[in-house]
């Protein structure tokens, strides 16, 4: 089979496709052939040998990265009902990793793509969309909030404004450049700007007119623009740590919290300490994206341009999950 292989910790191009043997489906396994593969801002960390407490252990390397795939079953291992042959399934993680033509799971984490889902939309939402189950349950937004989502076009955050919008809630969604402004605007957002350009928050306070304030800022890029989004923050407003995409870390004052009465929650790092609520969040994003609730936003790149899609996502050019195609 094809794979991506990473041999040595550094820049993008040491990921490069290569030949491997095809893996094989152990006791209680099935093999996918893989049809779409989920990237993570996250690998482009490990990609670089960076370790990071909200980052797996770096792998041993070589190193095929990636774990959710969709695709169709095509071999299972002993004990494992026959049945599962030819099915449409998606995982969230797999072996030897997601950025091949093939993939073995275990087949108790296997989910059966739901009609009218295609492969995609289910690879994003098995583990985006679940990871924002995840964190909403954590902001836990009312339809009476003004909510600031940060890195509101990526693939967590375009379901995050979708979400508040459905509920009723005001929704300002702060992205990167005009088009991804255009795309959360879309989605429904009352207000949308482009936080690269100096003074965003102002317009933000200006734009909201009458006094009002945030109640609630989902950041998912921490650093200055967490700290500007910070700001706009009411007095009892909660800040939820959503993602980290700047690498430069934002923590607010103890004493300005108390001062203020500001709630923070590390949403993130509580879904990392909570393994176990991930099966049922699974399910619950996929079935929302099958019924039309949430629809996921992804960008694909053939596999063998791994190291393309890993320098856009660093670069801050993709607009929601990003996927490898076989």
């Amino acid at each position: 089979m094809r794979a991506v292989v990473l041999h040595e910790f550094g820049p993008a191009e040491n990921l490069r496709t290569e030949t491997l043997p095809d893996p094989v489906a152990g006791p209680g396994q099935v093999r996918i052939a893989v049809r779409a593969a989920g990237v993570h801002f996250v690998e482009t960390v490990m990609r670089r040998g960076e370790a990071s407490d909200m980052a797996p252990p770096l792998p041993e390397l070589p190193a095929v990265l990636g774990g959710e795939v969709a695709g169709t079953v095509e071999a299972v291992g002993p004990g494992v009902d026959a049945a599962w042959l030819g099915r449409a399934v998606v995982v969230p993680r797999s072996v030897p990793g997601g950025y091949a033509e093939l993939a073995v799971a275990e087949v108790a984490e296997a989910h059966v793509v739901p009609d009218g889902l295609g492969f995609e939309a289910a690879v994003t939402m098995v583990m985006t969309g679940a990871t924002t189950m995840g964190l909403l349950g954590a902001a836990r937004l009312r339809s009476d909030d003004v909510v600031l989502v940060t890195s509101a076009a990526g693939g967590v955050g375009r379901l995050v404004v979708q979400y508040a919008h459905g509920i009723g809630a005001t929704v300002i969604g702060a992205a990167g450049g005009p088009a991804k402004v255009e795309a959360v605007r879309e989605l429904g957002a009352d207000i949308a700007v482009d936080y690269n350009r100096p003074g965003w928050e102002r317009e933000v306070a200006e734009r909201l007119g009458g006094g009002r304030r945030v109640t609630a800022v989902l950041d998912g890029v921490s650093g200055e623009k967490g700290a500007a989004a910070f700001e706009l923050l009411a007095d009892g407003g909660r800040y939820v740590v959503i993602g980290w995409s700047s690498q430069n870390a934002f923590e607010p004052r103890p004493e300005v919290l108390a001062e203020r009465d500001i709630t923070v929650t590390n949403a993130l790092l509580q879904l990392i300490e909570n393994p176990d609520e991930g099966p049922a969040r699974e399910r619950e994003a996929l079935e929302a994206a099958a019924k039309g609730q949430l629809v996921p936003a992804f960008q694909t790149f053939p596999l063998e341009r791994a190291a393309e899609a890993h320098t856009a996502i660093e670069r801050r050019e993709t607009t929601g999950k990003v996927l490898l195609v076989p």
